[in-house]
């Protein structure tokens, strides 16, 4: 029906004052899902606008059908493209900006007019809905309410029967449009996950899925709610046959995971830590008690096996402080084990989830830790195995390679993810201290003869090196500081720049920089690590009062 002749009898006519807009809802399919408010509010529009491609079939409009009336004034608002090519100047995204100036011009006539307009919307007007660039052009000229609806992941979630996010789990909403590198690392990082606009974008989505071991987990919801549903594991899908209007979902993990139960190693007293992960040292863990570590919560002596009876351990980095520092992958990992076992303080910064068991230890049992990690795994359970700063760096991955190279677990899956390491995270507080060669290491003399070190310091000083130094001093060892300031400056002037990087991103953070000589060995402790420049390295104070430290990248001729 035109607009003259919805106007002709003076049904549509509005002379009072600007009309109003609606953005509004219809839910993912079902008409019967349309909320009362959305049904209110179509029945007294005058302008029912509804987006479509050019084959003019509108979802929206066969949603609201039979709300329609025979003197309700319809605007197709038919898009240029949908992903097909455009010769248009400004590209594609050209063509959508000026499709949408003029539609909302269109709409902007009825409102000045003095009629109520309502754009009908699948799904909920402000989630992926096109409504939304009438919103942006419309709103702030005109009084605007929006009419909520069912979202199309709601519905999805709810035709699984499976829930989406449970408890503290966190649900991340992505678009199949992102590229694959993104999509998996973000698939990798998250507890659920729903992945929105497939249709030519599905092979991407797959593969992000399998590269982020969430494949076995996800599924596939076609027109939810609609003629023509469809619900199928993602591995069942073939690619050819997938539309624009579906979803994958991976779902809450909890109600498939059992009952927490925390375990605990047994421990010794709290003398001076091995040389601890990644340089990010705390203080001793106070002793635990001396439950057998081989025995299972619930004192069968049998652990469950994973759902899918696939055990292995991930060896996991959690950079120097809490979770700001862990890499999507790392957050991943520790989110999909069933167990988690490491030292107390470590395990601490991981959040607690239902279902996850925790085995916590002191800080001087790294190889009962990974044996216990790789027996649990040997009964199918998918373990993380969790370390402080780079899992590879004076940290526990050694200790589980280690382990794992002995009969009988030979067999045991064994990954380790990087993380963050405190050399590079001290560096990055300072400035660029480690911007050309250095060498990195421990003061620590409990795992190796100071002799050793010694030997090593000379070796790297002599050879110009930047030196990040980890494991410096505790209560127990008070003289290594000064020895290696005095074996440094045999090679290193004076007032070379000596970095003191403590509990970095950690609620006590303090970075300071020293002369070499004025190094005070009474400044420093277990959560210090240190950075000792080359002949190369710069102090440079800048105009806003802060000290920034650089190693140039090119070292001078001769």
């Amino acid at each position: 029906m035109s607009e003259q002749q919805a106007t002709g009898d003076g049904s549509a006519a509005k002379t009072a004052g600007p009309g109003r807009l609606y953005g509004v809802g219809l839910g993912p399919g079902d008409p019967s899902l349309m909320t009362v408010r959305a049904v209110q509010v179509i029945a007294r529009a005058d302008v029912i606008a509804y987006h479509s491609a050019r084959h003019g079939r509108s979802i929206a409009r066969s949603i609201a059908a039979e709300h329609l009336r025979a003197d309700h004034i319809e605007e197709a608002l038919v898009y240029p493209v949908t992903t097909e090519s455009t010769d248009h100047p400004g590209g594609y995204r050209g063509a959508l900006d000026e499709f949408y100036e003029s539609a909302a011009a269109r709409l902007a006539a009825h409102l000045d007019a003095g009629r109520t307009v309502a754009v009908i919307s699948e799904g909920d007007p402000l989630f992926y809905g096109s409504y939304q660039h009438m919103h942006k052009r419309l709103a702030d000229r005109y009084p605007t309410e929006v009419i909520p609806g069912v979202t199309s992941i709601s519905a999805a979630a709810a035709r699984l029967g499976k829930p989406l996010a449970e408890a503290d789990e966190v649900l991340t909403i992505l678009p199949g449009t992102l590229p694959e590198e993104e999509l998996t690392a973000r698939l990798a990082s998250t507890d659920t996950a729903v992945v929105m606009k497939l249709g030519r974008t599905f092979p991407t989505v797959r593969r992000a899925m399998e590269r982020s071991g969430r494949l076995p987990e996800a599924h596939y919801v076609e027109r939810a709610t609609m003629p023509g549903e469809r619900t199928r594991p993602l591995t069942d899908i073939d690619a050819e046959t997938v539309p624009y209007f579906s979803v994958t979902v991976v779902p809450s993990r909890i109600a498939d995971l059992p009952p927490a139960t925390t375990a605990t190693l047994g421990s010794g007293d709290t003398a001076e830590a091995p040389a601890t992960p990644d340089g990010t040292a705390q203080p001793a863990a106070s002793p635990d008690s001396t439950t057998d570590v081989a025995a299972s919560p619930d004192g069968t002596g049998e652990w469950a096996a994973s759902a899918d009876g696939r055990g292995e351990v991930v060896v996991v980095g959690t950079g120097p402080a809490g979770p700001l520092w862990l890499t999507p992958e790392s957050r991943g990992a520790l989110a999909a084990a069933e167990d988690l076992v490491g030292y107390t303080t470590y395990l601490d910064r991981v959040p607690l989830r239902p279902g996850q068991r925790r085995h916590a230890s002191d800080n001087k049992v790294e190889s009962e830790r990974a044996e216990l990690a790789l027996d649990l795994a040997r009964r199918g359970r998918r373990v993380a195995v969790v370390s402080g700063g780079d899992p590879g760096i004076f940290a526990m991955a050694t200790a589980v390679l280690e382990v794992a190279s002995q009969d009988p677990y030979r067999a045991i899956p064994v990954r380790v993810l990087p993380g963050v390491t405190a050399a590079n995270a001290a560096a990055a507080r300072a400035g660029a201290p480690l911007g050309h060669d250095y060498a990195v290491i421990s003061l620590s003399d409990r795992l190796k003869p100071w002799e050793v070190i010694a030997e090593r310091l000379h070796a790297a000083a002599s050879a110009d090196l930047a030196l990040a130094l980890y494991n410096p001093g505790s209560r127990s060892r008070t003289w290594q500081v000064g020895k290696t300031r005095e074996l440094l400056l045999e090679h290193r002037a004076p007032d070379t720049p000596v970095i003191l990087a403590r509990d970095i991103g950690g609620p006590e953070e303090s970075v300071r920089t020293v002369h070499l000589a004025d190094l005070d060995p009474l400044q420093v402790d277990m959560r210090t690590l240190l950075i000792v420049g080359s002949s190369q390295t710069q102090a440079v104070r800048r105009d806003d009062g802060t000290e920034i430290v650089w190693t140039p990248r090119r070292y001078p001729e001769g």
